[in-house]
C-alpha cells in the first residue's frame, strides 16, 4: 500500500502532472508484472484486473483516490458516515476524465474514429454501442455504467474477465457520448453465435462457477458469497459456434 499512499499523494499535490502519470503507469506496470496487489481483488480476481489492461488499472487507482479524498474531507468536516454514492460517483467521474485527457488516453468524437477504424456500430442496448467490422477477431464496446459508481463499474470488467475469461474486455480509453455520459472503450473477442443458450444451459455455466439463482429475479440473476450475476438472460448468452460451449458476452457483475 505504500507505493499506492505515493500515488494518492502526489494526485492531491500535484494533480496529474506528468510526474503523477509516470507513477500510476509504475504502479499499474507493476500490478500486471505481479510486484504488487491492487486492494479491491483476492488473488484470483487479480487476473481478471491484468488482462483488463494498463487503462483499466489506472482508472481503479484514479477512483479508488477519489473515494478516499471524499471520505477523509467529509471526515474532517464532521460528516457522519460515508459521502452518498452520487458525490463519489461524480468525483470518480471527474478525475477519471482529467487523467485520461493529461495520459492521452481520452477520444473526442469517438463515434465518427470507432467507426471509421473498426467498422459499423452493429449494436445498441442500454449500456453498450458495439462496432464490428467483418472479419475481424474482436468487437469494440463503448460501455456506460449503470453502476452506482464508476469505481464498480470498473470493477464489474475485472469481475467479468475473472468468471468469464473467453470474453476478456480489454480497455483502450474514455469518451463521453452526445448524451454527456461517460462511457468506457473497450475489445472483447468477437463470438460467432450457433444460438442463443437455453436457462438450462446458463444454470450450469454459472453453478459449475460457484453461484446459485437468488430467486428473485425470474431465473436471470444469480448469487454467490463473493458476487452477484444480474441480467444473465440467453440474449447474453451465446452457444459457440466452434466450441458449442455457452459464452457469456455481457452481464451485471457486482460483490454482493
Amino acid at each position: 500500500m505504500e507505493s499506492l499512499k505515493k500515488v494518492y499523494e502526489a494526485i492531491k499535490n500535484n494533480g496529474f502532472d506528468r510526474q503523477t502519470i509516470e507513477l500510476i503507469d509504475n504502479y499499474a506496470n507493476n500490478i500486471q508484472d505481479g510486484k504488487a496487489n491492487f486492494y479491491r481483488f483476492n488473488l484470483s480476481e487479480h487476473a481478471g484486473l491484468c488482462k483488463a489492461g494498463k487503462v483499466l488499472i489506472g482508472a481503479s487507482i484514479v477512483a479508488s483516490y477519489a473515494t478516499e479524498s471524499l471520505t477523509a474531507s467529509s471526515n474532517v468536516e464532521g460528516g457522519e458516515g460515508k459521502p452518498a454514492n452520487w458525490q463519489i460517483d461524480e468525483l470518480q467521474e471527474e478525475l477519471i476524465e482529467q487523467w485520461t485527457k493529461a495520459a492521452q488516453l481520452w477520444v473526442d468524437d469517438s463515434e465518427q474514429i470507432l467507426t471509421e477504424t473498426f467498422g459499423p456500430k452493429i449494436a445498441q442496448g442500454a449500456e453498450a454501442k458495439v462496432y464490428y467490422k467483418e472479419g475481424d477477431n474482436s468487437v469494440v464496446k463503448e460501455r456506460a455504467s449503470i453502476y452506482s459508481t464508476t469505481q464498480k463499474a470498473l470493477d464489474a470488467i475485472v469481475l467479468h474477465n475473472y468468471l468469464f475469461p473467453e470474453t476478456t474486455m480489454h480497455v483502450v480509453g474514455f469518451t463521453r457520448d452526445s448524451d454527456g455520459l461517460l462511457r468506457i472503450i473497450l475489445t472483447q473477442p468477437y463470438v460467432c453465435c450457433k444460438r442463443l443458450a437455453t436457462k438450462e444451459e446458463i444454470d450450469n455455466m454459472v453453478f459449475a462457477k460457484g453461484f446459485h439463482d437468488n430467486w428473485s429475479g425470474q431465473g436471470v440473476n444469480y448469487v454467490s458469497d463473493r458476487m452477484a450475476l444480474e441480467d444473465l438472460h440467453p440474449a447474453n448468452v451465446f452457444i459457440d459456434e466452434i466450441s458449442s460451449k455457452p459464452i457469456c458476452i455481457d452481464c451485471i457483475v457486482k460483490f454482493v
